[in-house]
């Protein structure tokens, strides 16, 4: 007996989509770029703080805790919020790690709820 996990759904793309991915992919096979021209060229942002992650993961659970507290489904908060059921699953879930400020009002706001962000200070020398 083979032990298999969860199938992925295949994602569907245009042929637009392909073709630029595939242009993207030669690129960066061509190239291969360093983590550090990446970042200085603004293609990537370089790696988020573990501690941001973690602070990020414990709003989205406290949002989902508040939702089931008041006995509301995903659905019940897409109709408040204008939004996509699925696409509230994934941050709930954790599977979006930058959402906008906007979008956790939103959900905030279906929920009868507020989204408050701390800045808090590092020790120096400390990312």
């Amino acid at each position: 007996m083979s032990r298999q996990g969860p199938v992925k759904p295949r994602v569907q793309r245009t042929p637009d989509e392909r073709d630029e991915l595939r242009a993207e992919r030669a690129r960066f096979s061509k190239e291969r770029p360093s983590l550090d021209e990446l970042v200085e060229s603004g293609e990537y942002e370089g790696p988020y703080a573990q501690a941001n992650i973690l602070a990020l993961l414990t709003s989205l659970g406290e949002l989902k805790r508040i939702r089931e507290e008041r006995g509301l489904s995903l659905t019940d908060v897409s109709e408040r919020s204008g939004m996509d059921r699925g696409m509230l699953s994934r941050l709930e879930n954790g599977k979006i790690l930058n959402p906008t400020i906007s979008t956790l009002w939103r959900v905030a706001e279906a929920l009868e709820a507020r989204v408050s962000v701390n800045v808090e200070s590092l020790p120096k020398g400390k990312k």
